[in-house]
């Protein structure tokens, strides 16, 4: 029964038009998963050299520095937050990224706390030092997000 209605132009209404409009919707959506794919792939060519060239340099300065020790120190956190940091701004803005480097303080805050508290455990209580890490592991949790409150930032 035909209630009245035009004909419909809808493609989906019609059997050969349904096939065609989804094979078009199904080729659509394979070419926007090779977009994401290949943005992706690009964010990760770009984490790559810049994680690399700030991973060399901060190695380099640590090289310089006494004790030797400083070399891993540096090669490792301040490199790696640097290329999180500068892909953050490429891809979400400085609003964001100040937003990440608040994170990161509060973090970083936290792990001295966190590394002081392991210390004075395993001297003073001579606990083994898998029980101590993870003890201090709630000192940890509440001073990083207790910085992150007191800072304004959002957990």
């Amino acid at each position: 029964m035909h209630l009245g209605r035009g004909p419909s132009a809808r493609p989906q209404d019609h059997s050969e038009g349904a096939a065609a409009a989804q094979g078009s919707g199904l080729r659509d959506w394979r070419a926007a998963r090779e977009n994401l794919e290949e943005s992706e792939m690009t964010e990760y060519v770009i984490r790559f050299l810049a994680g690399g060239a700030i991973v060399s340099a901060f190695a380099m300065l640590g090289d310089l520095l006494r004790p030797k020790s400083f070399a891993g120190l540096f090669g490792a956190a301040p490199s790696v937050a640097l290329a999180t940091l500068g892909i953050a701004v490429y891809q979400h803005g400085a609003a964001y990224a100040a937003l990440q480097t608040q994170a990161m303080i509060a973090g970083a805050i936290a792990l001295a706390i966190y590394s002081v508290v392991v210390c004075q455990i395993l001297a003073r209580a001579r606990l083994r030092a898998l029980l101590a890490t993870v003890l201090s592991l709630v000192v940890w949790l509440i001073v990083a997000f207790g910085v992150l409150m007191f800072a304004g930032g959002q957990t």
